[in-house]
């Protein structure tokens, strides 16, 4: 990864993070876009101080918004000359009901997850063609499956996953990389800043994070992916189980995941009181 000139997006909270850090620690020249200016700003001055000599540059940026996608690409451009490997990472989550959920939270999670996807990808696809390069999209295992109480994120993954899929066959012949990352419920703060039904944060995570995957392991698995250029990497045993079980028994998944999601506290899953499942 040394001199690998690499754009980040949503680089400065969770997966984005711990992927700059790892990546600076590579040698990468780093291009860090996020719409928080305070935490891009002390990530910026983390990684220059202890990485002597390493080049970052630190974009404030609205995935949501394409021109100003489009200025960070080109910022990264007249930086350092070109683009090596493009990581769309910034992504908003949610949990609610679909029958309880304000429109305006999917076109919300569209606009970031699928939409910032699109634009990034748009302004550094000459680039990276040229480079033959890596762009990469982080679903999860909602855009392998369906989850309950998140029909916005799961359609936004899975509309990234269709996305990127469909690019790197029109692009089959021309040496670019495409890679599409999904990991388990990873310990980060998506949960928190998650939007429920009426478009508010959900503030805190229903989940256990002390049992999650780290940050940094799914950083490392994505650095590795890109370093051998792997087509999908589906990060946990109950990810891929899932995949598999489902081409079978989907029905049974279902079901399963039903009752896996409404054992979280205070989900909208809990079954009724007329004794419906």
């Amino acid at each position: 990864m040394k001199n690998k000139v690499v754009i980040i997006t949503g680089a400065a909270s969770g997966i984005g993070l711990a992927l700059a850090r790892t990546f600076a620690a590579q040698g990468a020249r780093l291009c860090l876009a996020d719409q928080t200016a305070d935490k891009l700003t002390a990530l910026h001055h983390e990684l220059t101080q202890k990485h002597q000599g390493i080049e970052v540059l630190s974009v404030h940026t609205d995935v949501a918004i394409e021109a100003q996608c489009k200025a960070m690409v080109e910022a990264c451009v007249a930086r350092f000359g070109g683009i090596d490997i493009l990581i769309n990472n910034a992504g908003v989550s949610m949990r609610a009901l679909f029958i309880d959920l304000q429109l305006s939270v999917i076109k919300r999670l569209m606009d970031v997850n699928f939409w910032g996807t699109v634009y990034c990808t748009k302004y550094a696809l000459p680039y990276l063609l040229t480079a033959k390069g890596t762009v990469t999209g982080i679903i999860s295992i909602a855009g392998l499956k369906g989850l309950p109480a998140r029909t916005g994120y799961s359609a936004s993954k899975f509309a990234i996953r269709g996305f990127l899929e469909t690019l790197r066959i029109e692009h089959i012949h021309d040496g670019l990389h495409v890679m599409i990352i999904a990991p388990g419920f990873t310990a980060s703060n998506i949960r928190f800043s998650a939007l429920t039904a009426d478009g508010s944060p959900q503030g805190e995570t229903p989940r256990n994070e002390g049992k999650m995957m780290s940050a940094e392991t799914v950083a490392k698995h994505i650095v590795k992916g890109v370093r051998k250029r792997k087509n999908q990497i589906i990060l946990s045993l109950q990810g891929r189980a899932l995949a598999w079980i489902n081409k079978f028994f989907p029905n049974f998944v279902d079901r399963m995941e039903y009752k896996a999601m409404s054992r979280e506290p205070n989900s909208p899953l809990i079954p009724k009181s007329d004794g419906r499942f």
